[in-house]
């Protein structure tokens, strides 16, 4: 079973939405766990964009990647300019994946506007991750 690292600054939003379409996507074909290089808790906007699709991430942890310095990942995927800038070096042979997604925490406005940002980038990771399972985890 392959063993997927998904990487973000704080590990609220970007990196648990990743997360769950990567478990979703690719069911018991891999092992999936998100970090980042500090914890800022699970966003309540991310877990909520994320049950309009019917997937529940309300029982993910927000986790710092020094946590998972001795597991031998086959993937990396950091989500963010500052994760892949600032991530510890990971002894390992892992395939490191990068893509800059928006950060839907920092939007402003109504709130209806908020959830409109965090529902176009759930959109984007979805779309990044059915093809990255796709192109790697799929039998």
């Amino acid at each position: 079973m392959k063993k997927v690292l998904i990487l973000c600054t704080g590990n609220s939003c970007r990196s648990q939405l990743a997360e769950g379409f990567i478990r979703h996507f690719a069911g018991d074909t891999a092992i999936v766990y998100s970090a980042g290089i500090e914890t800022h808790g699970v966003n309540p906007r991310a877990i909520a964009v994320m049950a309009e699709r019917g997937i529940d991430i309300s029982g993910h942890t927000s986790n710092n990647v020094n946590e998972y310095a001795n597991i031998d990942f086959d993937y990396i995927i950091t989500v963010c300019d500052n994760a892949k800038e600032s991530c510890p070096y990971f002894p390992t042979q892992a395939q490191k994946f990068h893509y800059n997604f928006p950060d839907p925490a920092k939007a402003s406005g109504t709130e209806a506007e908020i959830m409109q940002e965090f529902r176009r980038v759930r959109d984007l990771i979805e779309t990044y991750c059915s093809d990255f399972v796709k192109t790697h985890l799929s039998n």
